[in-house]
């Protein structure tokens, strides 16, 4: 048995699926933003008890967490050190010379300040040239004297970046033994292990946000084992990746950078899982949580991964699930700003004291209220009534907030809180995706997070999507993704050589030499070789040109003339297709050269489902009124989706409730349950 757990702004999210037979059982709790770890132990304690295991059954814990990005947004990192070369010491502050694009229109903008201020940022005398060769000798003395200073300063963690160290680590592993003598064995982040590849300024802080983050993680990796140890005995806890994959929480210690967009990746690999299943190559992953909306792309069944993420302009040099967050959940804020326009986030209740209509303190009008107000929402079937709604907070908010300021009636108001979310949540699977040369007109939208399902069809009709997919368990579905994660670790190395000049023997070394050090770390997670999956690729790009493309490598034993020129030949085909040109007679450079090493957990599948005898009458729980813009209240059957039979289908509008979430299927679409019970809803007569 395997167990996801995934930790949002407002719920922690609980799955456990029974491997043999792939059936999967879920709870939802409120996340303990005061100790994080006890919202997660008390999630487990519930799944348990709902399955009737224990824990000795489960062989397989994994956890998403958003902690990380917090601490960027909140500015609650480490107290960090850096050592760099002599001179260098403001590559954090300098950048790349550029203003952040808000500042074409807003000339008070500015870049986010660096993680570490100045008076913590040192240089020392030493130099490596562009060829790895030591052309200054690392002057220890200098690194003592810093060492020292950061004592007296009390930093929590040492960075330290060199130039060149990414071709010749040797001066960085020299300094971190120094500092482990006299900071007394603080965390040291090196960039020649966390980012060893060129462009420094990334390079640095990359491993800055290393450094940053590790003690954050640390404590609460300790924390968290520590409780989960003491309660259910020793157990192997493993931790979602911003890549994709997984690593054990001990790994996770010394690798923090790697943990942001934990959480959200989850949502990414559980959208890639639906759209394989339901045969949609290309998917737009939708998760509409408490706190935020994250957008995911799905390209022929895969999630789209970079190597340029980022959290608030500050750079990220790694590999991880490309998505793009913005302020748009459940809990976010409807307000009136001083020229009586109405907005709709991007701040958010959270759990703490989450919507007004919650009954936890919260007083603003929420999206949740909003949906609350309109009839979309039962006030006596959330989270399958374990979390009773009040109506009555909700329009008061409303009325107070925004019906009254704006001189509306409240479910006027309501309906436009939610006419500007979904405008908003629009615009960024937009952004994601037609300004990246998609056309959306082949997409579905698979909807996670508990808010997800209510909002879908509508946004799906204003991009023209072809259909929305709401798996069940739509609202834990960032936690499904976990469990059907596979281990996975990845290797950079920066190699710049113009193709002329590569002996194929010394590439095929650089490669092997990367998947040996993958397989030593997966062999110590356990995984053995048969379960090993290794992947090549490099990244290239023509002389000249400031980018790279990343382009796929075939694995071999033996790599020859004629396969260095293939690949040469795949970058050009690669080059057409992202650019619409190519040029190849031009000089091709390999720049850098990248291993990824996955460790392949048994696969899992929903259940599948022929046509049951129950009919759609049997299913339909009530009629509601709900509300809708331009036509006000209508009275719409209400079914449970649990009752739903394979193969039923229902025209809108409808509401469709089960215990975690809630779907909405408006005017104009209808609704079907496929043999993995997803609802799949469809515009009608769509042209």
């Amino acid at each position: 048995m395997r167990i996801g757990i995934d930790v949002g702004g407002t719920f922690t999210d609980v799955v456990l699926v029974d491997n043999r037979t792939g059936i999967f059982q879920y709870t939802k709790t409120p996340t303990t933003h005061f100790d994080l770890a006890e919202g997660v132990l008390t999630g487990l304690r519930d799944i348990l008890k709902m399955a009737n295991v224990p824990i000795g059954d489960v062989d397989y814990i994994i956890h998403g967490t958003t902690i990380g990005t917090n601490a960027i947004v909140e500015g609650g990192g480490a107290r960090v050190g850096l050592i760099t070369t002599k001179g260098f010491e403001d590559v954090l502050e300098i950048r790349r010379v550029a203003r952040p694009k808000e500042a074409a229109f807003d000339f008070g903008a500015d870049n986010p300040p660096p993680l570490i201020p100045r008076f913590l940022r040192k240089g020392v005398t030493e130099r490596i040239d562009s060829q790895g060769n030591v052309t200054v000798p690392l002057v220890e003395e200098d690194v003592r004297a810093v060492c020292a200073y950061f004592r007296e300063q009390q930093v929590d963690a040492l960075v330290v970046s060199l130039l060149f160290s990414f071709l010749n680590p040797a001066h960085e592993k020299k300094i971190a033994e120094i500092s482990r003598e006299i900071l007394d064995g603080i965390p040291v982040s090196l960039s020649s292990e966390i980012c060893p590849e060129f462009r420094e300024y990334e390079r640095t802080c990359t491993t800055v946000m290393n450094g940053y983050l590790g003690p954050v993680i640390r404590d609460y990796m300790n924390n968290l084992t520590k409780r989960l140890s003491s309660e259910f005995g020793e157990l192997t806890l493993h931790i979602m990746q911003s890549n994709g994959g997984t690593m054990t929480a001990e790994a996770a210690k010394e690798h923090a950078s790697h943990l942001i967009n934990s959480g959200p990746a989850g949502g990414a690999i559980a959208a890639a899982f639906v759209s394989r299943l339901t045969g949609n190559e290309m998917a737009v992953g939708a998760d509409m949580g408490g706190t935020t909306f994250d957008i995911s792309i799905i390209d022929h069944n895969l999630p789209k991964t970079t190597t340029w993420g980022g959290v608030t302009n500050y750079p990220i040099k790694l590999p991880m699930v490309d998505l793009k967050t913005i302020g748009a959940g459940g809990g976010s804020i409807a307000w009136v700003d001083e020229g009586g326009v109405l907005n709709v986030g991007p701040k958010s209740a959270g759990s703490d004291p989450g919507p007004a209509g919650y009954g936890w303190g919260g007083t603003l009008p929420t999206v949740s209220d909003a949906n609350l107000v309109l009839g979309r929402l039962n006030p006596e079937y959330f989270l399958g009534g374990k979390l009773p709604l009040y109506p009555e907070k909700a329009r008061a908010a409303i009325e107070e907030y925004v019906a009254r300021p704006m001189n509306l009636s409240v479910e006027e108001a309501a309906a436009g809180i939610i006419r500007i979310v979904n405008a908003n949540m629009a615009k960024g699977i937009s952004g994601n995706s037609v300004e990246r040369g998609y056309d959306l007109r082949e997409f579905a939208l698979i909807t996670m997070g508990g808010a997800a399902a209510l909002h879908a069809a509508e946004i799906a009709r204003d991009l023209s999507m072809a259909r929305v997919i709401v798996p069940a368990m739509s609202g834990n579905f960032s936690a499904v993704g976990m469990v059907v994660a596979d281990i996975q670790h990845d290797y950079v190395r920066t190699y710049a050589s113009k193709r002329r000049n590569i002996d194929p023997k010394n590439l095929l070394d650089q490669f092997k030499d990367m998947e040996a050090e993958g397989k030593k770390q997966l062999k110590e997670e356990n995984v053995t070789e048969d379960r090993i999956e290794i992947t090549w690729s490099a990244d290239l790009r023509y002389e000249g040109q400031s980018w790279e493309l990343n382009t796929p490598i075939s694995t071999s034993e033996n790599l020859k003339e004629q396969d260095i020129s293939k690949i040469v030949n795949d970058f050009h085909a690669l080059h057409q297709q992202v650019y619409s040109y190519s040029e190849p007679e031009a000089v091709v450079e390999f720049i850098n050269l990248r291993v990824r090493m996955k460790g392949k957990n048994p696969p899992l599948s929903l259940t599948h489902e022929s046509k049951q005898g129950l009919s759609v009458e049997d299913s339909k729980k009530v009629m509601r009124p709900v509300y809708f813009e331009g036509k006000g209240w209508e009275e719409v059957p209400v079914y449970e989706r649990e009752l739903l039979p394979a193969g039923a289908a229902v025209r809108g509008p409808c509401i469709i409730e089960e215990t975690i979430s809630t779907a909405l299927v408006p005017h104009g679409f209808t609704g079907s349950i496929d043999g993995y019970r997803n609802l799949i809803i469809e515009q009608e007569n769509r042209g």
